[in-house]
């Protein structure tokens, strides 16, 4: 597991600090004592994950929109991070179908300033781009997707990460070949885990049936997709922006997904979940004719295992039961951040 202590009293700058992923990462690195900067939109969802993780004042936390390059160009100029990691994005796939142009802005161009910002200070040391599983052009097989297979996301939200994965080799290639700032991307699976109130994505979906008592509505119950802890991917951004950031040799591209034996399709997800809250839960199969989305999923996560010794901590029943956890915290107003904390510090291996 990754020695956070290393992050003490580092300057870090995190775009989209105030989404899901955001918000478990600001905790983790304050918890480890870093110095850290948030430049994100408000929080994306009401209720929202960033308000109740008790993080806001203990870090530098600035709303801005990563189209803004002035803006952004002026908080790195203020902060001069040593590491960057760059989250803020359009993530929802359906929302992509309905905004395609904000999607593309976002994510793409929001991936040439945050590049661009990272070109111009020189502080920086370590940048990640995170982007998505979905940056593969997806061909329904069997097997999970490596780093070199060839990219094209179908639908725009899909594409517009492939874009970003583009942009960040041409500036890597361009920009940063004189070893001064180590660049990697991940590309991250599904992730679920307490506090997340996202639209369209199938945990808080069940969250949300749950506290109004009703059946859960899945759009499509056998597509397989690799489901992880929100930890997973949060943990191993944390260990590529160090290890690179101690040696520039180790940046690369990075899927960073579960085992295959819990790339689960959306019914089984669901089955767990239903079996773990308990309270008589099920679920019912409501295909809505929605856009398309791929059926069928897997990272093969070969390359961040052996480059690092990396391995997936938590199996994705153990991911429920956290999630689960969390949740009933949550419905009985418990506390948040003492929550979040307890869950990170079994992650990170300590009781």
């Amino acid at each position: 597991m990754i020695d956070l202590s290393f992050f003490k009293d580092k300057n870090i700058l995190i775009t989209g600090h105030t989404g899901f992923k955001g918000t478990w990462m600001c905790r983790t690195l304050v918890m480890a004592g870093a110095k850290v900067t948030g430049y994100s939109l408000e929080a994306p969802t009401n209720p929202n994950l960033f308000s109740m993780a008790g993080v806001e004042d203990k870090m530098n936390s600035i709303i801005g929109d990563i189209r803004d390059r002035d803006k952004l160009m002026k908080v790195f100029e203020e902060v001069q991070p040593e590491i960057v990691i760059h989250l803020a994005a359009q993530p929802i796939v359906r929302d992509s179908y309905k905004d395609p142009v904000y999607t593309y802005e976002t994510n793409v161009m929001g991936t040439v300033n945050i590049c661009e910002c990272v070109r111009l200070t020189q502080s920086v040391k370590s940048f990640l781009n995170v982007t998505t599983d979905k940056v593969y052009e997806n061909k329904e097989w069997e097997w999970g997707y490596r780093e070199n297979e060839p990219l094209d996301g179908y639908d725009p939200y899909s594409n517009s990460k492939s874009c970003s994965e583009l942009v960040t080799h041409s500036y890597k290639n361009s920009f940063f070949t004189d070893d001064r700032v180590a660049v990697s991307t991940a590309r991250a699976g599904n992730v679920i885990g307490g506090g997340d109130f996202a639209n369209d994505r199938i945990i808080p979906d069940c969250v949300r049936a749950a506290e109004a008592k009703r059946d859960i509505i899945i759009r499509n119950p056998f597509s397989t997709r690799p489901y992880q802890h929100v930890l997973e991917p949060v943990v191993a951004y944390l260990m590529i922006v160090k290890e690179q950031y101690e040696n520039h040799e180790l940046q690369g591209y990075y899927n960073v997904g579960p085992d295959e034996v819990d790339c689960v399709t959306t019914g089984d997800l669901v089955d767990m979940f239903v079996e773990k809250f308990g309270q008589g839960m099920k679920w019912v199969n409501q295909y809505d004719g929605g856009p398309h989305e791929a059926n069928f999923l897997k990272l093969d996560c070969s390359k961040l295992k052996t480059t690092f010794g990396w391995r997936p901590r938590w199996s994705v029943s153990e991911a429920l039961d956290k999630t689960v956890e969390w949740t009933k915290v949550y419905f009985d107003n418990g506390n948040i951040p003492e929550i979040m904390d307890k869950q990170i510090n079994e992650f990170l291996g300590g009781r």
